[in-house]
């Protein structure tokens, strides 16, 4: 089993890291790991080798860089062969405001990171997965999306945008692959613990723990979900939320908690 995962240093892609090692520990497995820390990637490979018995190589870079996503592509395909499975997991949220013009940089990196890094993974993978398929091989991509996707959250006007821009991504995608065999799955997390979600101050209902959402992830991938949002109470706010006209959207909201602006260093 060849298995690639972006943003795997921390939060949801590490969760998910351990559970496809573990799931799969034993058995002749070899994990991509990207994200942009080079030290987290390495103390993380090296757990999972040590836990699970598997190869892992790891990728340093940032999924905006399309051409260092070429060459990590070129380097797993050569030593592994083509991926049964590509999550493209990275993604940023921060609070932004339009109203303020040094948020600006905010908006373009998170489209840039959570829709761009997207194309930027599955592209390079495609025409080997596509081979893959033909000899009945497992080829499926899977993108992470959002519930915030699903209406536009104040004070998340780039999150909510870029999650939204995702899940349309994906979709078109998904019927595009179908021709070459490939599945895709659209995985839209509700509130998951994670450092992203720790510097929320406002309570997250039905929040639950990265290594529960990891292992539902991995179940639903298995069984080539379409579209999934975990937990599955949040699908049915989800549905709710769809469903509300937009003056009682406006209206409920108006008085919701914003998430915190923050300095762009980070970016």
């Amino acid at each position: 089993m060849n298995i690639f995962i972006t943003g795997a240093s921390s939060g949801i892609g590490n969760a998910l890291a351990h559970e496809y090692a573990k799931r799969y520990s034993g058995s002749r497995t070899n994990i991509g790991l990207v994200a942009r820390r080079s030290e987290h990637l390495q103390r993380l490979a090296t757990e999972l080798q040590n836990l699970y018995q598997i190869n892992c190589a790891i990728y340093p870079l940032d999924v905006r860089d399309s051409k260092a996503l070429i060459t990590a592509a070129q380097d797993f395909i050569a030593r592994f062969g083509a991926p049964n499975i590509v999550i493209a997991n990275a993604g940023v949220s921060r609070g932004t405001l339009t109203e303020y013009p040094e948020d600006t940089a905010a908006f373009q990196a998170i489209m840039d990171i959570n829709v761009m890094g997207m194309v930027h993974t599955f592209q390079p993978f495609i025409a080997a997965m596509k081979e893959s398929a033909k000899q009945n091989q497992t080829a499926q991509l899977v993108g992470v999306a959002s519930v915030a996707g699903v209406r536009g959250w104040p004070g998340s006007g780039a999150y909510s945008a870029s999650k939204a821009a995702a899940i349309s991504y994906l979709e078109s995608l998904r019927v595009e692959m179908q021709a070459l065999n490939i599945h895709l799955s659209t995985i839209a997390p509700g509130y998951i613990r994670t450092p992203m979600t720790d510097l929320n101050q406002y309570k997250m209902p039905f929040l639950m723990d990265a290594n529960v959402f990891a292992h539902k992830f991995a179940n639903a991938v298995e069984n080539k979900r379409r579209f999934i949002v975990i937990p599955w109470q949040m699908g049915w706010v989800a549905r709710f939320m769809r469903l509300i006209p937009p003056f009682l959207w406006d209206f409920s909201m108006k008085k919701a908690p914003h998430k915190k602006r923050l300095d762009w260093d980070w970016l």
